[in-house]
């Protein structure tokens, strides 16, 4: 294993920004698995499932279990500035790097960034990036492939190999484009976001998951030697055929009685808004058809019209072929 720095950006007022990243196998061997963990200053769990897997890695490395031909890579962090003042976004202009590639070297500062990312994760085979959602909640763990042309077809069926209960097929949206995981595919990496079961706290049973999908993925394409029982085989769902069941009527305290994976039937109580007053019922919100819980709200308050929960139809439900 070899700790190196693979960007580096002066800043007036602190320390420089430094991106760090462990490499496995030989230095001169082909580039084969980037894995990238935060890019946001609250997602705690994705730094954490990135260094641990380091840790089992470089374990599996000493023991001579991993391939010293095929090169791996794992960036645990990548905006320490913004974890380290509890900001999820760049602190001076409030922008998201992960929507600033392939980057500019020339350019604002999180375009810089990501340019000198990019630079360094460009070329491999396969990327994994840890992602958190656009709503703060609690997923059921899933790897998500964007569409970005007829690489993506196939990166849909390799996906299938990290042993999530779901693959997830997105369309991308105008801002997709500008994402880590969209501009690697233009670059000829297949690549696979994927998603921890929530973000802003730490969970060793979750980041254990998720690491050893991460594993399974890895012993697929021939980087370790290293095979895990369990995994699922796992369902594909397209984005678009999730159901949102929102908060419509008014917003208020949040009483959540589902988990994330949960099967529910149609009429089923999902979960309740409560007034901030006196606490009565403002609404029951119910399952609106048979599926299985895929997104939970968690947060004690929840604003009118956000989405509480997301469903995963029974009728859309299609293992991968």
């Amino acid at each position: 294993m070899r700790k190196i720095n693979l960007y580096t950006l002066d800043t007036p007022y602190r320390e420089p920004l430094t991106i760090r990243g462990y490499e496995f196998g030989r230095a001169d061997a082909p580039k084969c698995v980037a894995v990238v963990g935060s890019m946001r200053g609250n997602e705690v769990e994705q730094t954490y499932v990135c260094a641990d897997l380091v840790r089992r890695l470089g374990t599996l490395e000493e023991k001579g279990a991993m391939d010293p031909g095929r090169r791996v890579l794992v960036v645990p962090s990548v905006n320490a500035f913004s974890m380290n003042i509890a900001k999820r976004f760049w602190p001076v202009d409030n922008t998201d790097i992960n929507r600033m590639f392939p980057g500019y070297d020339l350019g604002e500062t999180t375009q810089r960034i990501a340019d000198g990312l990019f630079r360094a994760v460009q070329g491999y085979d396969y990327g994994i990036q840890l992602c958190s959602f656009y709503l703060p909640g609690d997923f059921q763990p899933h790897v998500r492939v964007t569409d970005a042309g007829p690489i993506s077809l196939q990166s849909l069926q390799l996906a299938e190999a990290f042993g999530f209960p779901y693959v997830v097929a997105k369309k991308p949206s105008s801002f997709d484009t500008t994402t880590l995981n969209y501009n690697w595919q233009v670059w000829g990496t297949h690549a696979f976001s994927v998603f921890v079961r929530d973000m802003g706290s730490l969970s060793t049973r979750n980041a254990d998951e998720v690491e050893d999908c991460i594993l399974r993925f890895l012993d697929d394409r021939g980087v370790v030697k290293f095979t895990l029982p369990g995994g699922f085989r796992s369902t594909r769902l397209d984005e678009a055929g999730l159901v949102d069941v929102r908060c419509e009527r008014a917003g208020g305290f949040f009483l959540r009685d589902v988990e994330p994976g949960e099967r529910v039937r149609a009429g089923q109580t999902l979960g309740q808004v409560l007034d901030t007053g006196d606490a009565h019922v403002k609404e029951m919100l119910t399952a609106p058809l048979d599926g299985r819980v895929f997104f939970c709200h968690v947060d004690p308050l929840i604003n009118q019209y956000t989405i509480a929960f997301k469903l995963a139809p029974e009728t859309t439900w299609s293992h991968s072929q």
